[in-house]
């Protein structure tokens, strides 16, 4: 695996940004989402890096980039984007999970970007994307109860099936389900987590705002039923966003981009090959 080199830029607000770059070509912007560090997306960007200059966002919270801050909320996070987007030129972006949604209101914001590429974007419609957890979560990381606080978003933010599994027994079972290293990150990422959830939840109901974006947009989604929440705001972000289609990975879940980046990254690259192509082509009819 190549090297990625970590580089800094100062966003809107004077926080310090870190973000991950390997390869070499047309510069992607790569936003993780809640529970991830930039380094859980190398392998992905590793797979892209043969055709394009990737750049991974240590979100803030993370690594090398500075806190959140008391004035946190996506615009935060948009502005660290396009801070990295100044000073690459990237013209793509892909985000997964909550960067997903990320990189949509960015894309609201900068029609710079020639082409959007998201899996499952942390979009909550109608409600889908429950927030009452995060009051208790919050209480409970003052108190320096870190792991309690992540058994409350693993009950709240799935009511219909962890969230019936008795506290005692996600007590008992999570340190056994999940590898000890990622129960440890996401304990600690629990203060992150819960700002961002709240600002995920003060977006539900304006689907209507991703009229706005012009980039070409590929919302992704893997497998689960059609009333599954990703399926559901996958649908409505394609009929929504003017140049928008969905893809469906059957045989993929939440976290592929992650664990299993083949197929999305293959996805990834035919779509940037194509709309990438057309934006050289509008630059090249606007200098003619």
């Amino acid at each position: 695996m190549p090297d990625l080199d970590s580089r800094v830029v100062t966003s809107a607000d004077g926080t310090a940004v870190e973000y991950l770059s390997v390869g070499h070509g047309p510069d992607v912007i790569v936003v993780p989402g809640t529970f991830a560090m930039a380094a859980a997306l190398t392998d992905f960007a590793t797979l892209l890096a043969d055709r394009h200059t990737v750049h991974i966002v240590q979100r803030r919270g993370r690594g090398g980039s500075g806190p959140q801050g008391d004035r946190y909320g996506i615009d935060r996070e948009c502005e660290d984007v396009e801070a990295i987007r100044a000073r690459t030129g990237a013209r793509l972006i892909f985000g997964h999970s909550y960067g997903g949604l990320v990189a949509l209101r960015a894309a609201c914001l900068h029609a710079e970007f020639d082409a959007v590429a998201v899996y499952e974007p942390g979009l909550s419609v109608d409600g889908s994307m429950p927030v009452d957890w995060t009051d208790r979560a919050r209480r409970e990381v003052s108190a320096g109860e870190d792991f309690e606080a992540f058994l409350t978003y693993v009950r709240g933010n799935n009511p219909n099936q962890s969230g019936r599994v008795p506290r005692w027994l996600l007590r008992t079972i999570l340190p056994y389900a999940l590898p000890v290293a990622k129960l440890r990150q996401n304990v600690m990422l629990m203060p992150q987590v819960i700002n961002e959830y709240v600002a995920a939840g003060r977006f539900d109901g304006r689907i209507a705002d991703y009229r706005e974006v012009t980039a070409s947009t590929m919302i992704m989604h893997g497998k689960g039923p059609l009333t599954s929440r990703h399926v559901v705001a996958a649908a409505r972000l394609g009929e929504t966003i003017p140049q928008g289609e969905t893809v469906c990975f059957p045989k993929l879940d939440h976290e592929a981009p992650e664990n299993e980046p083949g197929e999305v990254a293959d996805a990834v690259l035919r779509f940037f090959a194509a709309h990438s192509q057309q934006g050289a082509e509008r630059t090249a009819l606007t200098v003619r």
